[in-house]
């Protein structure tokens, strides 16, 4: 959230977190298989057995996989790909993008979008999108006070796309921020972030939008939510104002739909929201969560060592908080992890390799324990 609107620029500072049918069937595509290139891998990443760039340009993120992992559907705001903001594209696994050749686009053009993901028949992505609220892109304010804050747009709702980007469905209506839907992996339930209680709580749902419940009750935005691998649990980021100071704060911007998104930890709970545990306690911004394959350990992105708000780097936990382990080893930015369904591949955005400016692309690593 960010909505997880987000994609983000350099540090969790900027905000983010994103015609159709563009020449989709007539232009022809250059697509070309990258080499690999071991300068990816910064010394001490040793989970990454090979590394590959799939993007060059603008700012990509939340790149997230089929269920038969032969595809990814993510958000740019690629200038050159004719976006004005986020919106959603397609791509094979196997294929790189540039900023002369746009992969297909699957949202609607208009609004901004956020947080797509693939449907269990991989013929269908559910994301979130402003569209019906205006048809421009929503202002993207940076700043509140001297603070870094992210919109939560109240016109945020979320639909079902075909792969041709063409919606089939919208499975929210209600008043206020709905967004930021992840799919179980068991294939039967969706989880998102939505205002409609009047904080920022998670709610589950059935694939057609059916028995929605709530499952956070607690003051501050809970987000970023995704399922364990064999559905039974939920890791999300969530920012919980303490003090009266705090919580005066975290309500005076949530009434102007806004968020500050630098003090946020990791909670886990079951798939209907009982046991509910705080999982980090490192301070800074600690977000972007994603299951291991094992199920039993979190990979997710953080600034905790950080003493200026960056680098974000990403870690790995087990699921009772023991045994932090740092994953990459980058002096700029790295989030958005996601393991391919078999487990063997990463998905990730970082800022690695962008000759110093603030392109955020898109990498495929190849995981080893």
């Amino acid at each position: 959230m960010n909505r997880k609107y987000v994609i983000i620029v350099l540090v969790l500072i900027s905000s983010f977190i994103s015609c159709k049918n563009q020449n989709k069937t007539e232009e022809k595509k250059e697509v070309q298989t990258e080499v690999v290139k071991d300068s990816l891998i910064f010394p001490g990443e040793k989970h990454f057995k090979s590394i590959r760039q799939i993007t060059f340009g603008g700012d990509n993120a939340e790149a997230y996989w089929s269920f038969d992992d032969k595809q990814l559907v993510f958000q740019s705001n690629n200038k050159k790909w004719n976006v004005s903001c986020d919106q959603m594209f397609l791509m094979n696994a196997n294929e790189v993008f540039t900023d002369s050749v746009a992969p297909p686009m699957v949202s609607t053009g208009k609004g901004r979008t956020t947080c797509s993901y693939f449907l269990p028949d991989n013929k269908h992505i559910i994301y979130a999108s402003t569209h019906l609220g205006d048809e421009k892109c929503p202002e993207t304010p940076l700043r509140k006070n001297g603070k870094y804050i992210w919109p939560v747009y109240d016109t945020f709702d979320i639909f079902v796309a075909d792969l041709e980007g063409n919606i089939v469905k919208q499975l929210t209506n209600e008043k206020g921020y709905d967004a930021e839907p992840t799919v179980s992996p068991k294939g039967d339930k969706i989880v998102f972030t939505s205002t409609r209680s009047g904080d920022l709580e998670l709610y589950t749902m059935n694939l057609d939008g059916s028995d929605v419940k709530q499952i956070t009750n607690e003051l501050g935005y809970d987000g970023g939510a995704f399922f364990s691998p064999d559905g039974t649990k939920i890791i999300f980021r969530s920012s919980r104002p303490k003090t009266e100071q705090e919580i005066k704060e975290y309500k005076d911007l949530l009434a102007e739909d806004l968020v500050e998104p630098t003090d946020m930890e990791l909670y886990i709970c079951n798939a209907d929201g009982s046991d509910l545990k705080q999982l980090t306690d490192l301070g800074n911004a600690n977000w972007s969560p994603f299951f291991h394959p094992s199920g039993k350990k979190i990979l997710f992105s953080s600034n905790f060592e950080a003493e200026r708000g960056f680098p974000f780097n990403l870690y790995l936990i087990d699921i009772d908080g023991k045994n932090l382990e740092r994953v990459t080893h980058s002096e700029t930015f790295d989030a958005f992890p996601v393991f391919s369904n078999d487990g063997k591949y990463l998905a990730f955005s970082s800022n690695r390799n962008n000759g110093g400016g603030r392109d955020t692309n898109l990498f495929i690593a190849e995981w080893q324990d």
